[in-house]
């Protein structure tokens, strides 16, 4: 039996990429890096991506002079990406849990933790993406009077959350390994992007018929 390898999942590795990656596809076009590192960290990466597209996604609907036509596209693609981003937190669980198989973990005995390390890494990919906007606030030129110290205030506010959140991150991983807390995946169901499941969608398409 192998012994557990907590090098699979390190919260502060995980933040430094999304930092790193953030600044890295604002110089560039966004995409995933030319080399593997690894099936769990490639799978982070990729579920970064899609809240980096989702991010400026939304953004551009928020623009003033955009047309109802130009709303219509952007929301369609919103979905489409958000649909990405939760399927790829999904495979981060996944592929932690098809990690600890082997090991007989999580422990069936052990307590539940209601929040998935793939939700959590979601959140601070997010968090990433509002460090970065926030520093660019803080050193905008033309901004008016103020506005660079009350950004500054919520950077150390966002900063100090993804601390916390990193920490909390490792000791749920840390726990899992030595069968003191378990987790479980859920599976988010999105309704919205089903026409199966959408009645806006399947009561459009029998008037239709």
């Amino acid at each position: 039996m192998r012994l557990p390898d907590t090098t699979i999942l390190s919260a502060g590795e995980i933040a430094e990429q999304h930092e790193q990656l953030t600044a890295l596809w604002h110089q560039q076009q966004p995409a995933m890096p030319p080399d593997s590192h690894g099936e769990f960290m490639d799978t982070v990466i990729a579920q970064h991506l899609a809240n980096f597209e989702l991010w400026h996604t939304e953004d551009s609907a928020r623009t003033p002079n955009a047309t109802d036509r130009d709303l219509a596209e952007v929301k369609r693609n919103i979905d489409r990406i958000n649909q990405r981003r939760n399927d790829l937190a999904e495979r981060c669980d996944m592929v932690l849990l098809d990690y600890l198989r082997p090991l007989n973990l999580p422990n069936p005995r052990a307590e539940l933790h209601s929040e998935t390390p793939g939700l959590i890494i979601d959140r601070l990919s997010i968090l990433a993406l509002k460090i970065f906007h926030t520093n660019e606030e803080i050193q905008r030129p033309d901004a008016p009077e103020g506005h660079a110290e009350r950004n500054r205030k919520r950077h150390q506010i966002l900063i100090e959350q993804r601390s916390d959140l990193v920490a909390a991150l490792d000791r749920l991983w840390q726990q899992t390994l030595k069968g003191e807390r378990r987790f479980k995946l859920y599976l988010q169901l999105k309704m919205y992007n089903d026409p199966a499941l959408n009645p806006s969608v399947y009561r459009r398409s029998k008037t239709e018929l």
